[in-house]
């Protein structure tokens, strides 16, 4: 099971690697290579995001004159992340996309042509002024996607 999971992982990198090698190659269908890179910005800002948006809560709870509804102190409920997108559909529509893509490199009618460096200079700024945006949402509602692993415990030291 463990070795069929690894493959896929390693046939889906080969994907990625195929679809961009094509565009580095040939010198070409920089408009795939560019939709592709914004659909996957899209799809990992979803999976960066809460299912439930403390924004919209904080917003409806202000016109019921409360406070943010998420806890503040230790004794108030413990509410997990729980993401927009989760893990298999990020997964599941960045592979889909991809072959999407690398299906459009077939095809010359796909081949736009266009100016390159201005997409990559755009791409860049927006994807740095999304996960800035991303980032500060974070930190202001403190909450985090990622976890560090199982908190470990030390036990009394022993006297002797």
């Amino acid at each position: 099971m463990i070795y069929d999971y690894r493959i896929s992982c390693i046939k889906i990198e080969s994907a990625f690697c195929d679809t961009y090698l094509t565009i580095l190659i040939f010198q070409g269908w920089y408009i795939s290579c560019y939709a592709l890179a914004i659909f996957h910005l899209n799809l990992f800002i979803a999976f960066l995001s809460p299912k439930i948006d403390p924004s919209f809560e904080m917003a409806e709870s202000m016109e019921d004159d409360e406070g943010p509804a998420l806890p503040t102190n230790n004794n108030q409920e413990f509410r997990p992340f729980i993401r927009r997108l989760p893990e298999f559909k990020f997964w599941e529509q960045t592979v889909i996309s991809t072959l999407v893509a690398i299906f459009t490199t077939f095809f010359e009618c796909f081949n736009v042509p266009v100016f390159w460096p201005i997409l990559v200079m755009y791409f860049f700024i927006l994807f740095f002024l999304t996960m800035k945006r991303q980032i500060k949402h974070m930190i202001k509602f403190r909450y985090l996607p990622f976890t560090h692993g199982k908190t470990k415990y030390k036990g009394k030291p022993e006297v002797s």
